[in-house]
């Protein structure tokens, strides 16, 4: 029962923990019951996500047997990146879609966060417990690759559907919303790649592709992050003037000389009638 429990703890603090990151890095933080909410909403995605990948399956777009580059790709894409990222971005649509709360920028960045750690937590829970004697190996491994990759995912998820949310231009719009699905199915499908082939006799080659990766993510993700607080700063700190100020007094105009008078007839004698 005890290992039960540390078997759990070990597999969702780590995508709680970066919860709390971003929630700290929030100037205004959203309720904590938002929080939570997208959080188990997150979680369910990931069920939700086999509605899409075992139909891909059964399809043969991909095979669960991961060899050579293509079969590697095959089964990023189709049996990771695209059912996965599809579940988690229609979960983030669902809740923030009539969402009060969702009013700045970055709290796209945050409620994608608890959406991406919500799946993270759950996809750890089954890789932990079905890892049996090597769970803490699974465990650090994931914490410290698996989990920080779904939070940058998510990130790039979150960013782009924040500036989606505001924009006032329809084409834009559309083109964040796209970009929000897209930029983290490629991302995701890349790091799965580069995971699954490092199995293979070049395997530390592609392991490290897998850190570069992540590091570019989070320059990125660093990068994107100050931005939306720009974008905050410039809508809620940057206030005008207070109303009610008596205006400051009109200049006066310089004071003007009398001309001369140089009609001198009032001075002539008149003429005797």
């Amino acid at each position: 029962m005890n290992e039960t429990i540390t078997v759990f703890l070990a597999a969702v603090i780590p995508a709680i923990v970066l919860v709390i990151y971003i929630y700290a890095k929030d100037d205004r933080p959203e309720p904590v019951g938002q929080l939570v909410k997208a959080f188990l909403l997150g979680a369910l995605s990931a069920p939700l996500s086999l509605l899409v990948s075992k139909p891909l399956a059964i399809l043969g777009y991909y095979s669960n047997d991961a060899v050579g580059l293509i079969e590697s790709f095959r089964i990023a894409f189709f049996g990771a990146a695209l059912p996965e990222e599809l579940a988690k971005m229609f979960v983030l649509w669902l809740f923030l879609r009539r969402n009060r709360h969702f009013d700045e920028y970055f709290d796209g960045l945050v409620y994608a966060a608890c959406v991406g750690m919500g799946f993270a937590a759950l996809e750890n829970v089954m890789y932990l417990f079905d890892g049996g004697d090597d769970w803490q190996l699974v465990g650090r491994m994931r914490a410290l690759m698996a989990v920080p990759g779904h939070f940058l995912f998510a990130m790039l998820m979150g960013y782009y559907y924040s500036l989606a949310h505001f924009s006032n231009n329809a084409v834009a719009r559309s083109r964040y919303y796209t970009l929000s699905l897209v930029a983290p199915i490629v991302a995701h499908c890349a790091y799965d790649t580069l995971a699954f082939m490092s199995d293979g006799y070049f395997g530390i080659l592609f392991f490290a592709g897998v850190v570069v990766l992540l590091i570019k993510l989070w320059r990125r993700f660093a990068r994107n992050m100050k931005e939306l607080k720009e974008h905050d700063h410039y809508r809620f700190d940057v206030t005008p003037p207070p109303l009610n100020v008596t205006p400051p007094p009109l200049p006066r105009s310089p004071k003007q000389e009398p001309k001369p008078d140089t009609d001198n007839s009032r001075y002539m004698p008149k003429d005797d009638q």
